[in-house]
């Protein structure tokens, strides 16, 4: 399963480190931050409950830049 969420984040350096944070989440398959467009799409690894999985993604997004939203959990 893949969904897209909205999310504010203040610079490309700083997507790119939440991604790599989503990217190591339990339960994650394949996460892509997009700066332009403001957007992160991830992709579940079979079996993962989507909004618990996308609480971590939060936390760890938040462990490496502090003010970044996401959307839509």
């Amino acid at each position: 399963m893949k969904k897209t969420y909205k999310i504010e984040v203040d610079c490309a350096n700083c997507a790119a480190k939440m991604e790599a944070a989503a990217n190591r989440v339990e339960g994650v398959a394949r996460a892509t931050v997009s700066f332009m467009t403001q957007k992160m799409s991830v992709e579940f690894s079979e079996g993962a409950d989507p909004s618990a999985t996308m609480q971590k993604v939060l936390s760890a997004c938040k462990k490496v830049e502090d003010d970044c939203e996401i959307f839509g959990i």
